[in-house]
């Protein structure tokens, strides 16, 4: 096959090379999320080399471009999205415009005037709510939508895709009950945003489950960050009768945990247990290794980009609601609770 004339390679090519069907490269090359994640890589990974040049269905015309919109770009989580996203994008052949529109009115409009001076094949919104008026203004330039874990209900017709936060909260909460913890504490997300919600209704229920009372001294609100978890981490070991273990519903603010903890002198988990949610690259080099409730961030983003890229081609979604499964991974921050003595020493009494 010819790298340097992409037109002269065909799918049969790339279908005999990889060993697989030319159906499978043809849902490879439309973004169909019924293709193994290993099958996917090495069919996109020979399109690459090959550089097969895709055709557009029923006469579309492609800008090249994905519009990956992030409120704030302050966050190693972001920086996971923006790594599938530009995935599925690489191997498409289409570049990714990232933008951050920090939460101001002002920014978002500048983002959209830009966007009408200039082509895309559609927008990806990350932990955002998409307004009836900015939804009806992308529809009119003809722009398809998908959100990432959207702050809001998003109308009907605008795919989303998430991860099972609920059941990540949940298992967070199982595991550290399973332990013997009973005085579990909480620094929740921000409110505004559904995966937050869930984290913490999966937690409530874990509670209830087991039959511990669901104490709101024990919970403390964040948004995301190092600072808050430090605060929530403050507030919850300044009780009377702190917990023995601190779940964060993220990795960062797990961290802030970890230093509000480092600085009353005490040990994580000798002292405190300390859960995350998000499994970001560093929880595993955190000392201790963070254990935590992995979502797929890099999968969220290959998805969202392959759905959006159907949606420019004229094509139907499987469903317009995903959510890919979460999983709890135990490494050295959770262990049984300290004994009463230890529990003393935590309250600094």
């Amino acid at each position: 096959m010819d790298a340097d004339d992409g037109r002269r390679v065909t799918i049969t090519a790339i279908a005999r090379e990889a060993g697989v069907s030319v159906p499978t490269v043809s849902r490879v090359l439309n973004g169909r999320s019924d293709v193994a994640p290993d099958t996917r890589e090495r069919v996109e990974e020979l399109l690459r080399h090959h550089g097969y040049r895709r055709r557009t269905n029923r006469g579309v015309r492609r800008a090249g471009l994905l519009d990956l919109v992030f409120n704030d770009l302050d966050s190693p989580w972001a920086v996971e999205i923006i790594r599938g996203v530009e995935d599925v994008g690489r191997g498409a052949g289409v570049g990714t415009v990232v933008s951050a529109i920090h939460r101001q009115p002002t920014a978002a409009r500048q983002w959209l005037q830009n966007l009408r001076a200039r082509a895309t094949d559609g927008v990806i919104f990350v932990t955002s709510h998409v307004s009836a008026p900015l939804h009806a203004q992308l529809r009119r330039l003809d722009v398809p939508v998908v959100v990432v874990d959207p702050a809001g209900v998003p109308a009907t017709d605008v795919p989303t895709i998430g991860a099972t936060n609920w059941a990540g909260g949940l298992a967070a909460t199982e595991h550290l009950l399973s332990l013997g913890h009973r005085r579990i504490g909480f620094v929740a997300g921000p409110t505004h945003l559904l995966c937050s919600r869930a984290r913490m209704d999966g937690y409530r229920a874990g509670l209830e489950a087991a039959g511990v009372p669901v104490d709101d001294r024990l919970m403390r609100p964040g948004d995301f960050y190092h600072s808050s978890g430090f605060a929530g981490g403050q507030a919850l070991l300044d009780l009377d009768e702190p917990p023995t273990a601190i779940f964060a519903s993220s990795d960062q603010m797990a961290f802030g945990v970890y230093e509000a903890i480092r600085r009353r002198g005490l040990r994580v988990p000798d002292d405190v247990s300390v859960v995350g949610f998000d499994d970001l690259p560093e929880a595993r080099w955190a000392s201790p290794p963070l254990t935590t409730v992995r979502q797929p961030l890099v999968e969220m983003g290959r998805l969202a980009a392959r759905t959006v890229l159907r949606l420019s081609q004229g094509e139907g979604v499987d469903s317009p609601r995903v959510e890919l499964a979460t999983e709890l991974v135990v490494r050295d921050s959770s262990a049984t609770p300290p004994d009463r003595a230890g529990a003393a020493t935590v309250s600094g009494r």
